[in-house]
């Protein structure tokens, strides 16, 4: 009775805890060194996944551009900019970060392709903004000393590279909006939006900038968690959440996988030891309740 809403919350728990399982390797690896590594994997992974079903027959010559140009923009640039935000802010601030993608996607929405916004929507929109600026701001007690709570470098530029993985999340599904309801496969979009950032990823990092290279050596034990990481929030998440939209209300089913940044925190109170603050609380209850009045209607 309740699969789908299920499946929506296991998808949110599994991106949840890909952002602790990531947390450690991609400050071991440094951000791009990790994500080019993961996008790799997850590449392999979609494209056996898709070889093995009839999913490429859905996408038309038409499709490839707007596909391309979505996992430039939203999994090459989003993702690199979410896993620098993680290096710098930690999962719990990284989490309440990226959930803005949700009401960006709904003022680009409006502001692009005419949708219309009432005034219950702007008031989730304004409530998620404010959950997250909370969440930041009084989110961390001073008796926590996890270093998943330390801010490394300037605040502004951690805020900025999370506000860049939102964008560039949104800005990625609103060009693969129009492919996406033509009934092309998702599984096989994605296996090209994939491939595209992990293609952009791997010129990147042959680059000769510092900033590019791994910071740390690339073990086996690494690369598992590597691995795990990618099949449970690209391979499993995902497919966790395209069930559950088959067959659940959008709006219950968006709402519902709009609560990573609720779900992280009593993870991080089970692996760190240490409650989290009552402003992180409070800040991923205003996220979540803005989201449910974003996808009201």
């Amino acid at each position: 009775m309740f699969f789908y809403e299920a499946a929506a919350l296991g998808a949110a728990a599994l991106w949840a805890l890909t952002g602790l399982l990531s947390a450690a390797p991609a400050r071991h690896l440094g951000a791009i060194a990790f994500n080019c590594t993961r996008m790799v994997l997850v590449a392999f992974m979609l494209a056996a996944w898709v070889a093995l079903t009839t999913g490429w027959g859905s996408i038309e010559g038409s499709h490839l551009v707007p596909l391309v140009l979505s996992g430039f923009i939203g999994i090459f640039m989003g993702d690199t900019a979410l896993f620098l935000t993680l290096n710098r802010m930690g999962p719990r601030r990284t989490a309440m970060l990226f959930s803005l993608n949700a009401p960006m996607s709904a003022i680009l929405g409006w502001l692009i392709l005419s949708e219309t916004l009432n005034g219950l929507q702007v008031f989730g929109i304004t409530l998620t903004f404010l959950g997250v600026l909370l969440a930041i701001r009084f989110g961390k007690r001073k008796s926590q000393l996890h270093k998943w709570e330390d801010i490394r470098g300037p605040l502004w530029i951690g805020v900025l590279l999370g506000l860049v993985a939102a964008l560039s999340q949104s800005i990625g599904s609103l060009i693969a909006r129009p492919i996406m309801e033509t009934g092309a496969d998702p599984v096989a979009a994605s296996s090209i939006r994939v491939g595209v950032a992990a293609f952009g990823l791997l010129i990147l990092t042959r680059l000769p900038f510092s900033w590019v290279k791994p910071a740390g050596r690339l073990t086996p034990s690494v690369l598992g968690i590597i691995a795990v990481s990618g099949f449970l929030g690209m391979g499993l998440g995902m497919t966790l959440i395209l069930f559950a939209l088959s067959g659940g209300e959008v709006g219950i089913i968006a709402t519902l996988s709009a609560t990573t940044p609720a779900i992280i925190l009593p993870m991080m109170w089970w692996r760190t030891k240490e409650a989290p603050a009552l402003g992180a609380w409070i800040g991923a209850a205003m996220v979540v309740g803005g989201s449910a009045l974003l996808f009201a209607s």
